[in-house]
């Protein structure tokens, strides 16, 4: 007994040290970066950005590996799965870690029990776009066209953060415009162009060439407040006070994931944030960069969520 009990204390010692041997080891070999989303959205074009910053400043191979589908919950399980060494990180938005635990009955994965977020790269509101040759120039007058023709108006949605938008405008301004849901944001896209929908909600980065070029315009914002580099397009709390549907984009790692690691995911990402490749890219697409710890950044998440649970509530959106 007495000899198991040393091989008991022996193992548990190698277990203690082996922790800390492999953060300090930490990248030796290539990131997997998983999206839970397709190309071409805001989380795909950041996630390139914080992956290519990773890669040169640790001399280690990031890839990024989209896996799509049900609002982000197929890759957050791969992720959740994944073994807890710093090797697999997941773009975390505000659909994967605040949403989704409202939408869904049963959801596979825990984003607070099963998740540590390592890092916040900035938050951002979402536009409310028409094409340049709808009727419609201004917010209050496409509100006017809603009320006007109940029904007749079709909105694309691709994840939550462009679904909840339209249902609790739905409800705030008692309209009814048609929910028409895409699994990918660019059949949304290829719709909304061909006018098979007439509206979507869709996040400032994923629309900054098109509102660039003018093939989208924004009637308002989803912020609280206007954005800076758009101050002519309102935010719609200017007409609906208290609607803020603000979004994040950030890193996660599963739980299990020794504290040195994270705290090394953390320290990189929050250089990569106001690093002069990163910070005017976010301010561009906007999210201005955000300095965040650990602490602080499950703090956001956690308070996020609570926030877009109320107004789930409020857009009377059933859990499915």
């Amino acid at each position: 007994m007495r000899r198991r009990r040393m091989l008991g204390m022996t193992g548990g010692l190698a277990a203690t040290l082996a922790a800390p041997a492999l953060a300090q080891a930490w990248p030796s070999k290539p990131i997997r970066i998983v999206v839970p989303f397709a190309p071409g959205g805001s989380g795909d074009i950041t996630a390139r950005l914080y992956g290519k910053y990773i890669e040169d400043k640790f001399g280690q191979s990031v890839i990024i590996d989209n896996k799509a589908g049900a609002n982000g919950i197929v890759g957050s399980e791969i992720v959740k799965n994944a073994a807890p060494d710093g090797y697999t990180l997941h773009l975390s938005t505000v659909s994967t870690h605040c949403t989704n635990p409202s939408l869904y009955k049963s959801l596979p994965y825990d984003p607070e029990k099963d998740f540590t977020v390592v890092g916040v790269f900035g938050s951002g509101g979402v536009f409310l776009v028409v094409r340049p040759e709808a009727p419609y120039k201004t917010f209050p007058e496409f509100v006017a066209h809603l009320k006007a023709n109940p029904g007749k108006v079709n909105f694309a949605h691709f994840n939550t953060s462009s679904q909840i938008p339209g249902e609790l405008l739905n409800r705030m301004a008692d309209v009814k415009m048609v929910a028409v849901p895409y699994r990918q944001i660019g059949n949304a896209i290829q719709d909304f162009f061909a006018d098979v929908v007439q509206t979507m909600f869709i996040d400032t980065t994923a629309s900054h060439a098109h509102v660039k070029s003018g093939k989208m315009r924004p009637l308002a914002i989803t912020k609280p407040e206007r954005w800076n580099r758009h101050p002519d397009v309102p935010a719609v709390a200017e007409f609906y006070p208290g609607f803020d549907m603000s979004g994040f984009l950030g890193m996660s790692v599963p739980a299990a994931t020794p504290l040195d690691i994270a705290q090394k995911l953390n320290d990189v990402i929050n250089e990569a944030s106001f690093s002069a490749a990163i910070a005017p890219r976010l301010e561009e697409f906007g999210f201005p960069p955000t300095r965040r710890d650990l602490k602080a950044a499950a703090d956001y998440v956690r308070e996020t969520r609570e926030k877009q649970a109320r107004f789930i509530r409020m857009a009377g959106i059933e859990p499915q």
